[in-house]
C-alpha cells in the first residue's frame, strides 16, 4: 500500500465537504475516483496535494507507511505526489519547455539557466510520451487539448511515485486520449501508481484496476473494475437508475435560421487559412452536432460565427436571412445568436466575481431602465435561472471561482440563455461534467429545441454527438469531412470522416 486515507473529514463554513472518507492506493495501481460534481473528489485531492494543509481536516493520510503532514504543495511533491488538475495552470507567455521545467530549470555553473539542455530534455520527454509538440512553441498558441498534454508531461517530468489526474482527458481529442491511456499503462508497468478522476466511464473501465465512488462527500463503495459495471457505478454515483444517457427527443425542424455558404476564414494574426469552403444550414428546433479531431477547426468555426475570431476570406453567413459577417459579438448577441465557450475560465467567466454578476454580463440591457440597472428585476431573473440550472452553490452571492468545474459550466450556459437567443452555439458544454449534470444540460437542450431554438453542439465525445444531434457535421483540417443524419451516424463513420477517410 503506497497511500492510505483514513476517516478524512473536511469542513468549510456552513458545509461539510468530506465525511469520514477512506481510500487507499497500491503500488503500480490505477485507482479511479468517480462521483458527481460536488461529491468531494476535488476536495480530497486538495488535501492530498497540500493545498489544504495538515491540521485543517480530521483523519490522516499515510504515504509509503508514514503519516503525511503536508503543509504546502512542495511538501506533497517532495513525498512523490504530482497532481494534474482539470483547470490548467500554465504560464501562457512561456514556451512548452519553460512550462515543463518551471521552478526546476537546469543550470550551468549553478547560476545561469542552461537553455539548450532544457530544450533538449523537453524534446526527449515529448518524444518519450509520443506527444507531437514543439518545445519552443509559446503555450498561448496551443489549443486547450494541447495545453492539457503539456500539464501531463510537466507532472511526469518530476518522476513522481503517485500521479493524481483530475479529469485529464476532458479537453482531449480521441487520439490524444489514447496517447494518455498508453502513457498511464506504461507508468503502471514501472510501478507508478495513479489516482484517475474522470466522468468518462468508458475510459475508467478501460484503464482502472479499482473504482471508488464518492457521493455527497462520503465513500459509497470500492470495487475491482472487473467486478462491477458502468450501470452500477452510475447508480452508485447518483443514487438512482439512469436508463437513457442521451435523452434526445425527436424534433420537427422548422425554417432555416442560420445559413453558411462556402465559408473560408484565415487566422487574423498569422494570415494562414484555417477554415475552407464550409457550408451548412441550421433549422429551428434542431441540434446540429459538429465533431472532429483537435485542431480540425470546430472552435474556430463557432468563434467566427460569433464575430470573435478570424479574417473572412470568402463565402457568406446569414442569420434570419440577414448578413452576419463583420459584426461584433455584442451586435450578434442582439441579433439572437450566442456562444458558450469551451474555455470557461478564459472566455466565459469572471472567476473572482459572484454568480449573479456573471449571469448578468451578456444581458444587462434587458434589466436596465434609463441607464440604471433594475436590481430587483435582475435578481429575480438570475434566481430563476440559478434554480432551473440546479447550480450547487449557497446562492447568487457565491464566488464563481470557488465552484466545481461543472457548476461553473452551468453559470456559463445560464449567462448565454439569459440573452434569450434563437441560436445557441455550445462548444464542449459537458466537458468535465458528471453524468447527472450532463443529463440536466441535455434536458435544457431538449427544452430549447422544443421551444423552436436552434442549437449547434460541438463535442469531442462521439457517443454524445450521436445521442444528442439530429444531424452531424465532421470537420477535418478545417474542411467538411462528412455530413450525417442521426440515423446513419456510427462512431466508425464519424471517426473516418474526422480523419479525412469518409465514404
Amino acid at each position: 500500500m503506497i497511500l492510505r486515507a483514513q476517516n478524512i473529514t473536511k469542513r468549510f463554513p456552513g458545509v461539510t465537504a468530506l465525511k469520514d472518507v477512506s481510500f487507499d492506493l497500491r503500488e503500480g495501481e490505477i485507482h479511479a475516483l468517480c462521483g458527481e460534481n460536488g461529491a468531494g473528489k476535488s476536495t480530497l485531492i486538495k488535501l492530498l496535494s497540500g493545498i489544504h494543509p495538515h491540521g485543517s481536516y480530521e483523519g490522516r493520510f499515510d504515504v509509503t507507511g508514514e503519516e503525511a503532514r503536508f503543509a504546502t504543495i512542495k511538501d506533497a511533491e517532495r513525498a512523490g505526489l504530482a497532481v494534474i488538475y482539470q483547470e490548467l495552470a500554465l504560464v501562457e507567455e512561456m514556451t512548452v519547455a519553460e512550462n515543463i521545467f518551471l521552478g526546476r530549470e537546469p543550470h550551468r555553473w549553478g547560476v545561469f539557466i542552461d537553455w539548450p539542455r532544457m530544450y533538449r530534455e523537453a524534446q526527449a520527454l515529448l518524444n518519450r510520451f509520443k506527444v507531437d509538440l514543439d518545445p519552443a512553441a509559446p503555450v498561448r498558441t496551443l489549443g486547450v487539448g494541447q495545453k492539457q498534454l503539456v500539464e501531463i508531461i510537466k507532472a511526469l517530468a518530476k518522476n513522481s511515485k503517485i500521479l493524481i489526474l483530475d479529469e485529464p482527458t476532458a479537453a482531449l481529442a480521441e487520439h490524444e486520449v489514447l496517447i494518455l491511456l498508453d502513457i498511464l499503462r506504461d507508468l503502471r508497468q514501472r510501478g507508478i501508481a495513479s489516482i484517475y478522476i474522470s466522468h468518462k466511464l468508458d475510459e475508467v473501465f478501460g484503464i482502472a484496476d479499482r473504482i471508488t465512488v464518492l457521493r455527497d462527500g462520503s465513500t459509497v463503495c470500492t470495487s475491482n473494475a472487473t467486478d462491477t459495471s458502468k450501470t452500477e457505478v452510475i447508480r452508485q454515483m447518483v443514487g438512482r437508475e439512469i436508463g437513457d444517457l442521451f435523452p434526445r427527443r425527436t424534433s420537427q425542424p422548422g425554417e432555416v435560421i442560420l445559413r453558411v455558404d462556402s465559408l473560408s476564414v484565415a487566422d487574423a494574426e498569422t494570415g494562414s487559412p484555417r477554415l475552407h469552403d464550409i457550408s451548412f444550414e441550421l433549422r429551428a428546433g434542431e441540434v446540429l452536432g459538429i465533431g472532429g479531431l483537435m485542431g480540425a477547426g470546430r472552435t474556430e468555426l463557432l468563434m467566427h460565427l460569433f464575430g470573435a475570431w478570424g479574417r473572412h476570406v470568402s463565402g457568406s453567413m446569414q442569420l434570419h436571412g440577414q448578413p452576419l459577417g463583420g459584426l461584433t459579438p455584442e451586435t450578434i448577441i442582439q441579433r439572437g445568436l450566442v456562444l458558450a465557450s469551451e474555455d470557461r475560465r478564459r472566455y466565459g467567466l469572471h472567476l473572482e466575481q459572484e454568480i449573479g454578476f456573471n449571469l448578468s454580463l451578456s444581458s444587462l440591457a434587458s434589466v436596465t431602465r434609463g441607464g440604471f440597472i433594475q436590481r430587483n428585476a435582475e435578481i429575480r431573473r438570475n434566481q430563476s435561472m440559478f434554480d432551473s440550472l440546479r447550480v450547487k452553490a449557497t446562492g447568487l452571492e457565491a464566488v464563481v471561482g470557488k465552484l466545481s468545474g461543472g457548476n461553473q459550466q452551468k453559470v456559463v450556459l445560464g449567462k448565454a440563455l439569459l440573452t434569450e437567443p434563437t441560436v445557441i452555439l455550445l462548444d464542449e458544454p459537458t466537458r468535465g461534467i458528471d453524468v447527472g449534470a450532463k443529463l440536466e444540460i441535455y434536458e435544457i437542450i431538449n427544452q430549447l429545441t422544443a421551444a423552436g431554438k436552434a442549437v449547434t453542439l460541438v463535442s469531442s465525445e462521439l457517443p454524445e454527438l450521436i445521442g444528442m444531434s439530429d444531424r452531424i457535421l465532421m470537420l477535418n483540417a478545417g474542411r467538411v469531412g462528412g455530413a450525417f443524419s442521426r440515423a446513419e451516424a456510427t462512431q466508425e463513420k464519424l471517426m473516418a470522416a474526422a480523419m479525412g477517410h469518409a465514404g
